[in-house]
């Protein structure tokens, strides 16, 4: 209940930002969608935050369509504090909902696996109109793993088979349209150490540029291992077109 109140607290001053007053884009069909350039602002167990350990920003750009009209992506980390930003991660997320990263190093972090699935077309669908409706989701990632945000997915690509449901709790309290999403799942890795990652999810979903404009996740990985439980805080501080400021 605390986190949740949380999560409230801070869309007084999330509803103050680009993001949040952005116009509704236009549908996108099977083109390029409207919304192109995501800067989040993360925490890595801590609070999203402009500054302090274990914060920074993940910029993810859409570059292009895929030829299977998927989603070409770009995900790059930067810490606070830190003189260089980590290696960009190179993606398709399918049609489906699959997220594959093809060429080496194959790399994802902990924070944009976090977050990178939820921008799949058609994920939150439904929740626009119903703020109230279920859903499960079912996905795979394939990149190289290693959980914790630090060392992110690095070595060895492997397929992780993903499942989580989607719960909403209605509209957030005097910030309407925006959605509150409980979601509970896990990744399953298919080969090497057969790890599985539990996830739990608050999610603030904002109907109006269909994306998730807040993030609240936590993580527990079974076999226990050097890093096997962290979370992650991701709040949506810039949205619009590719190139955008």
């Amino acid at each position: 209940m605390k986190k949740i109140v949380a999560l409230f607290a801070v869309l007084f001053c999330w509803a103050q930002t680009p993001a949040a007053n952005a116009p509704a884009p236009a549908p996108a069909g099977a083109s390029m969608p409207s919304i192109r350039h995501l800067v989040y602002r993360f925490g890595y167990n801590t609070k999203a935050a402009d500054s302090g350990n274990g914060t920074g920003t993940t910029t993810i750009d859409i570059t292009g369509v895929a030829p299977d009209g998927g989603l070409l992506v770009n995900a790059t980390d930067e810490w606070w504090n830190s003189v260089n930003p980590k290696q960009t991660a190179s993606c398709e997320i399918h049609l489906n909902g699959n997220v594959e990263c093809p060429k080496p190093p194959y790399n994802l972090t902990g924070i944009q696996v976090t977050v990178i699935p939820l921008l799949a077309n058609g994920f939150f669908k439904g929740f626009g109109s119903n703020p109230n409706a279920t859903a499960d989701r079912k996905y795979s990632v394939r990149a190289s793993f290693a959980p914790g945000a630090h060392t992110g997915f690095s070595g060895q690509p492997y397929t992780w088979n993903c499942e989580f449901n989607l719960n909403g709790a209605g509209t957030v309290p005097e910030s309407a349209p925006l959605v509150l999403i409980h979601s509970n799942g896990q990744m399953a890795q298919q080969a090497g150490r057969y790890i599985k990652a539990n996830g739990k999810y608050n999610i603030v979903y904002d109907p109006r540029i269909h994306m998730p404009a807040i993030v609240n996740s936590q993580w527990t990985f079974v076999p226990r291992m050097t890093v096997s439980y962290y979370t992650v805080e991701m709040r949506l501080i810039r949205a619009g077109p590719q190139g955008s400021q």
